[in-house]
């Protein structure tokens, strides 16, 4: 990072320039946290070894910089499936997300703090909606649902004292709800009405296998003609993509990755 002329601060990754850049802090992050993970196997490091490991990256800055990793990773790998030139800096990365994976963190685990941050007043908290917050953006496990769970926890009110039960089913309510207002914009944009559109979506969620004549039966009732319809399905699907493969939560969706090229 200085190397570029920016400080080395999770803060400043967005400040560096150019693909290169960007692929080289991934690499260089990436053995970081190799080492960090051997290092912290160590059992026998004296106090003074261990506060002068920590010296050299506190765990806030440790857990920031995974966040910022992971943001960053994932977007260059998006961009790495649909990148031809083989000499591309993108093509050349490994991305290695298990490295932030942690056995103890599951679902249940973030679930059970989120109900120790709403059952405590904020004077009292053992957990703070920042820290919940770092955990998820550090944790690659994640990755697909961080950015609901992020919005969910924000909905929350400290104290209120929620059980497991309450929260589950809150968040439950809450991706239905930001899923219908998603799915609602898409069927308006493309003139489609939502039920027959959420009818496409969940026929392709049940069977996980995407339905080509399915498409063509949802477009039909455009009256467009087959080259129109051609460009039109490739828009909506552009839109839907993203959708799906959340909904999906992590299952694949055979056929689905004729559009992600």
């Amino acid at each position: 990072m200085q190397s570029q002329g920016v400080d080395c601060r999770p803060g400043e990754v967005a400040s560096l320039k150019g693909d290169e850049a960007r692929a080289t802090f991934i690499n260089c992050f990436r053995e970081v946290q190799r080492i960090r993970t051997q290092l912290d196997q160590y059992t026998d490091l004296d106090p003074e070894l261990r506060e002068t490991i920590d010296k050299l990256l506190p765990e806030d800055d440790l857990r920031a910089f995974r966040g910022v990793y992971l943001d960053v990773a994932q977007e260059l790998k998006a961009r790495q499936e649909k990148t031809p030139d083989p000499n591309d800096p993108i093509r050349q990365l490994d991305f290695e997300f298990v490295l932030f994976d942690s056995a103890l963190i599951d679902y249940d685990y973030i679930m059970k703090l989120i109900v120790r941050f709403t059952g405590q007043p904020p004077r009292k908290q053992k957990i703070s909606r920042e820290q919940l917050i770092g955990l998820l953006a550090g944790n690659a496990k994640f990755l697909d649902e961080r950015e609901d769970m992020v919005e969910y926890i924000n909905t929350l009110t400290e104290g209120k004292g929620l059980d497991e039960q309450a929260i589950r089913e809150g968040y439950e309510r809450f991706k239905a709800e930001k899923n219908a207002r998603e799915l609602a914009v898409i069927a308006e944009k493309h003139g489609l009405s939502p039920d027959a559109l959420q009818g496409f979506i969940d026929s392709i969620l049940s069977r996980r296998v995407f339905d080509p004549d399915a498409l063509t039966e949802l477009l039909h009732p455009l009256g467009l003609g087959w080259k129109v319809r051609a460009q039109k399905e490739l828009e909506l699907m552009d839109d839907l993509t993203t959708l799906l493969r959340k909904q999906a939560e992590g299952q694949e969706i055979s056929g689905l990755e004729v559009y992600e090229q």
